[in-house]
């Protein structure tokens, strides 16, 4: 295989062809492929605009697209490089940390005063406090508060207290209420995360009757993948994106950089339970982001199995972390759209990109 097909996912398809046999059966069983290419004809007046943004007129002339879908989940993603050099327009410059710090003063900086507590109290941890979310997701949404006002500003020690503080903040409200089994962890961070307080703060959320809706689709197209070929779905996963280096194994967490993105650089991780080596894990992916990837907004959720005995068939079904970038806090362009929406995902950032900042994150202490 030619080096220069090793490392894009605009060539995925010839990727795939060099797979051994058992893993290219694999791939098909999950993902399909098709590559495209997009043409147009630009006017000359249009030149000098096409070079400044996108190099050279001969870039955008013949534009060669690759559409993944994933075949048991039914997401998909349109893979165009060219998308991540169009034009955006930005609000202005800004240092990300004076903004943060101008914003002090919210009132998750004084949570006793400034938040209500839950019914069954507050959860402390080493660095975090719980508090009960006022406008609600569920009929117990929490908020784990970190002590540090910069939700950027973090550590695999705090990021593991807030991770545990919210299992824990779950596990009182299931005593409490023991109808409610199903949690769900997740953190917007900054304002195009979805945030609307930027002092730092994961929420975690505990349903009853069924799983949130994505969670329990995923449940079920997974069972049914072990009822057709005999293996299992997420096992599969991790062993195609790791034949196709895109996935790195550290410690029992399975690290991917996925086929499917629901948007830019998405990064799932995955593993048999919650623990410190997850945790760990986790520190480190979004330690890439920040850090190597240049990420300031992000949507990181953890998929867990219910907390007690349910009527539907779990056996099998791992945690799952997904996170995702949600573009430089600067710009005024939504990075989600009626495509992302309603069809598929178009995707400017390549995975193998991605997998090689994760490789050289976790090679650090």
């Amino acid at each position: 295989m030619s080096e220069e097909f090793e490392r894009s996912i605009l060539n995925i398809d010839r990727l795939v062809e060099a797979l051994p046999s058992d893993d290219r059966i694999r791939f098909h069983d999950l993902f399909a492929v098709s590559t495209v290419v997009g043409e147009l004809c630009p006017p000359e007046s249009m030149y000098s605009w096409i070079e400044a943004h996108f190099g050279s007129v001969e870039a955008v002339l013949r534009q060669r697209i690759v559409k993944i879908t994933n075949l048991v989940t039914c997401e998909g993603s349109l893979f165009n490089e060219l998308r991540a050099r169009r034009p955006i327009e930005v609000a202005g410059a800004g240092d990300i940390e004076a903004i943060i710090r101008e914003s002090e003063g919210d009132p998750f900086c004084a949570p006793l005063l400034g938040t209500p507590e839950d019914i069954f109290g507050r959860v402390e941890g080493q660095c975090s406090i719980t508090a009960s979310n006022i406008a609600k997701y569920d009929g117990f949404h929490g908020l784990v508060i970190f002590d540090y006002h910069n939700p950027l500003d973090f550590t695999a020690e705090e990021f593991r207290d807030w991770v545990e503080t919210a299992v824990l903040w779950a596990q009182r409200a299931h005593g409490q209420n023991e109808e409610f089994k199903y949690p769900f962890l997740l953190w917007n961070c900054l304002w195009r995360g979805g945030a609307s307080i930027v002092h730092g703060h994961l929420q975690i959320a505990l349903g009853c009757d069924m799983h949130y809706a994505k969670i329990e689709s995923l449940r079920r197209v997974a069972l049914a993948y072990r009822s057709s070929h005999g293996r299992s779905y997420f096992d599969d996963l991790c062993r195609v994106h790791r034949a196709l280096g895109l996935a790195h194994e550290r410690d029992g967490t399975h690290l991917l950089a996925y086929l499917t993105p629901v948007k830019e650089k998405e990064v799932l991780l995955i593993s048999d339970r919650v623990d410190e080596d997850f945790e760990h894990a986790t520190f480190k992916a979004l330690r890439c982001f920040r850090d190597r990837l240049g990420v300031t907004s992000f949507n990181l959720a953890i998929y867990m199995p219910p907390l007690a005995e349910v009527e539907e068939d779990w056996s099998g079904f791992p945690v799952v972390a997904r996170l995702v970038d949600r573009g430089h806090y600067m710009t005024k362009t939504a990075d989600i759209g009626a495509m992302e929406l309603y069809a598929a995902s178009v995707i400017a950032s390549d995975p193998f990109r991605v997998i090689e900042a994760l490789a050289t994150e976790l090679d650090k202490v």
